[in-house]
């Protein structure tokens, strides 16, 4: 007989509950997935507790299930600091295996100090208090507590060479972070490559992405734009996102090279060049 793992967190408390209701109902996660017009893996993130269903996901799973707006109503209790659309990226970061991520103008939010994202969030927000700013680095910089451990996950940075060059925060501010950057990298926390501006056209010039992968389910992949973000689960989307990631590694620089040309970026800005 199959041995679950009791339910630690309120959203994988809320991902077993509804497990428990589809089979009590008599469906299969493709069943169910058919009702709430989403796809099987959807089902299976929901009820692993890795990913939250959107409110008229919850709506439409209550009217499958017969649930009188019970799973939507306990949603409102599960609400993310993260906006709407990274929310359900901010989750599955914590139960990956293994991320792969490519920056195409700034240094992924999980590498970011807390000066580089305190210098990103004021650029774009013309109206703003001190309060807020610190309030959204601390949510930005939380992220970071995926590093503390030294195995999981296994985090893959690919990074243009245009981020290493976009005087952020000032000099100072830019070397501390590629300083960071190249630490973790000496450290074996991360593997680090850089796309050259040499290399051309590459195969993911017109956006970040980002590659999860999980020990028991189906892998996603993640592509962000100015203040949205598509999360896809289609297989034929992940493999091809997949297939980019590794034609785009194909053209980056070695890790040794890779440390070489961030450290010595890092120098040049120290010294304002």
């Amino acid at each position: 007989m199959e041995q679950r793992r009791k339910p630690r967190t309120p959203r994988e408390k809320y991902g077993e509950e509804l497990r428990l209701r589809r089979v009590a109902a008599g469906l299969t996660q493709e069943a169910l997935g058919d009702l709430v017009v989403c796809s099987p893996t959807l089902i299976s993130h929901f009820e692993a507790g890795r990913r939250l269903p959107k409110p008229d996901d919850a709506r439409r799973v209550d009217r499958a299930l017969g649930t009188d707006g019970f799973f939507a109503r306990w949603l409102e209790d599960l609400g993310s600091k993260y906006e709407e659309y990274f929310a359900s990226v901010a989750e599955l970061e914590q139960q990956a295996t293994v991320i792969q991520q490519f920056a195409l103008a700034l240094v992924p939010g999980v590498l970011q100090t807390p000066e580089y994202a305190h210098a990103l969030f004021r650029a774009y927000r013309p109206n703003h208090t001190a309060a807020e700013l610190d309030e959204a680095v601390v949510i930005r910089t939380r992220r970071s507590r995926l590093l503390d451990g030294e195995l999981k996950p296994a985090i893959w940075t690919l990074l243009d060479e245009a981020v290493l060059r976009r005087r952020v925060g000032g000099r100072r501010v830019m070397a501390e972070q590629l300083v960071k950057i190249a630490d973790l990298a000496e450290a074996g926390r991360i593997r680090l490559h850089v796309l050259p501006n040499s290399a051309g056209a590459h195969a993911l010039m017109e956006s970040l992405l980002t590659l999860m992968s999980f020990q028991d389910s189906a892998p996603v992949a993640y592509v962000e734009g100015f203040l949205t973000g598509n999360l896809m689960d289609d297989p034929a989307l992940v493999v091809a996102s997949h297939t980019a990631y590794a034609l785009a590694l194909s053209d980056a620089l070695s890790q040794q090279e890779s440390l070489a040309l961030v450290r010595s970026a890092a120098e040049e800005h120290v010294h304002g060049q």
